[in-house]
């Protein structure tokens, strides 16, 4: 079918400003005047946001992900490399320990490309893009109260001004005309083609939904008990300007699970502020009964409790620039929207208000950005208010969503308490049958390269069952396992003697 952007622009409602919302705004501004909700004040450069804690610990950006980015945002990672982030290659550029003891080879003939950053870089990057754009207007210090409308089609939300602080300017919206009288905390009504619910793992669509006369939505979470400890530390002049992402990940079968990351991000200031800096973002995480505290002085002698003592070594003499930061939230969360028997036009559900996950496997951003490449197939082939839209974005966004769900609770289900529903049989034989895999992907480049293609979101995790990997599995030439990390011996110039 024809593109239809050239159709009568009608108005869209994104509830959100983090990363799903702003790349739902890219997407809908093809189509639709935009409107952003964001209950905070958003950051004008790359600085920390309020209202989203876990930006403090490592992410990466997969390279499925990186490629829905770009694909949605032309040019973008050229800009983001620009200010610093880099484009790594994996696995050449990644030291990593499986969660069942292997390490990983590392090799050159690969095009998995992770880009690697600190978070406030990657939302401020992506979030000047999109605001720049014709048609999409940012109304911070708003915060929706419930949908419009009926339960076969919701019209648009309604907000009230969140109170304190509203920023330098003292307004509510970048806008420069923007009425004033909100400022008042008197409730609006806003209207809208297509309302987006981007607003995170907080979502209140299964709420607002049960006002409109819906039945609960089905929810299922595992929740291993995780909880995250972050600092940044001054790289080691003796790691260079490459240092590779040391991961070093955690055991579910042998409880409680300890990890942790070295995450190589842009440079920053010195403690002196009179120069920039190499630096490292460590995380470190642990299950119940082995969480590492915020305590400053305790962060390195956790490492050395991790399944290998590499990045305790590689810690030893480095210098902290920041105290230690914790998270709790990390329970693995989906809510099985694309299933319910009606669902209302007007409104879809998108990223981490679909699906929450553990932040240790780096699939949400991957998730998020495929999740509105869905949304824009959608759009262009049905328009924003054609008949069925908002049920076709639901069941397109499930996609990426459930691969997500998939690879994260297949670890995590098996951390004791992690869910009130035991891992099913079929459950259990995949794991067992992605340890074969792993294993397989340790001793054999190739058997890795279709690993990488899973971990990565770039392809879905039948891809693990096509013959040549099955046969990698069960039958194929395997080389002798790694005794420890492979680090060359320049990077072992990084370790403490």
């Amino acid at each position: 079918m024809p593109d239809r952007t050239s159709a009568r622009r009608g108005t869209a409602i994104v509830i959100g400003g983090g990363m799903t919302g702003m790349l739902a705004a890219a997407v809908l501004a093809d189509h639709a005047e935009v409107t952003v909700i964001e209950r905070d004040v958003l950051p004008d450069g790359p600085a920390p946001r309020k209202g989203l804690p876990q930006a403090r610990h490592a992410h990466l950006l997969w390279s499925g992900g990186a490629k829905a980015i770009e694909h949605l945002l032309p040019g973008v990672l050229d800009r983001l490399v620009a200010h610093g982030a880099r484009r790594v290659p994996i696995m050449s550029g990644m030291v990593s320990k499986a969660p069942s003891g292997q390490w990983f080879r590392r090799f050159n003939h690969a095009h998995h490309v992770n880009v690697v950053c600190s978070r406030d870089l990657l939302d401020d990057t992506i979030r000047a893009e999109v605001l720049s754009r014709k048609g999409v207007t940012l109304r911070e210090r708003t915060e929706p109260v419930a949908l419009t409308g009926t339960a076969g089609r919701v019209t648009g939300v309604r907000v009230r001004p969140v109170g304190g602080d509203l920023g330098k300017d003292g307004n509510q919206s970048r806008d420069q005309g923007q009425d004033q009288g909100r400022n008042q905390g008197a409730e609006e009504s806003l209207t809208a083609d297509l309302v987006i619910d981007a607003s995170g793992r907080g979502s209140r669509a299964p709420h607002w939904l049960a006002e409109l006369g819906h039945p609960p939505v089905h929810e299922r979470v595992v929740d291993a008990g995780v909880r995250y400890a972050s600092r940044i530390y001054e790289a080691p002049a003796s790691a260079g300007d490459n240092f590779p992402i040391v991961n070093v990940q955690a055991d579910p079968r042998q409880p409680p699970g300890r990890g942790g990351v070295i995450l190589p991000i842009e440079d920053g200031p010195s403690e002196s502020g009179a120069s920039k800096t190499r630096r490292w973002l460590v995380t470190l995480s642990g299950t119940r009964g082995g969480e590492p505290t915020g305590d400053n002085d305790d962060f390195v002698p956790f490492t050395r409790s991790l399944p290998h003592r590499v990045i305790a070594d590689l810690l030893a003499d480095a210098h902290p620039l920041t105290d230690v930061v914790t998270t709790r939230s990390t329970a693995n969360i989906r809510r099985y929207y694309e299933k319910m028997t009606d669902w209302p036009a007007g409104f879809a559900v998108l990223g981490d208000a679909v699906a929450g996950y553990n932040p240790v496997y780096g699939h949400g951003l991957t998730a998020a950005a495929q999740s509105a490449v869905a949304l824009q197939d959608v759009l262009r082939e049905h328009g924003p208010d054609g008949p069925g839209t908002a049920r076709r974005i639901q069941r397109a966004a499930a996609r990426p969503v459930g691969r997500a769900w998939d690879l994260a609770v297949g670890q995590d289900i098996f951390y004791p308490g992690a869910s009130e529903q035991p891992p099913t049989p079929l459950e259990k034989v995949f794991a067992t049958f992605i340890d074969r895999a792993v294993d397989t992907g340790a001793r054999n480049p190739h058997a890795l390269r279709a690993l990488l293609d899973v971990m990565s979101m770039e392809r879905p995790p039948t891809r693990l069952l096509r013959p040549d990997m099955v046969l990698r599995v069960f039958f194929g030439r395997k080389l002798p396992l790694l005794d420890g990390p492979p680090l060359t011996e320049a990077e072992r110039t990084a370790l403490s003697a």
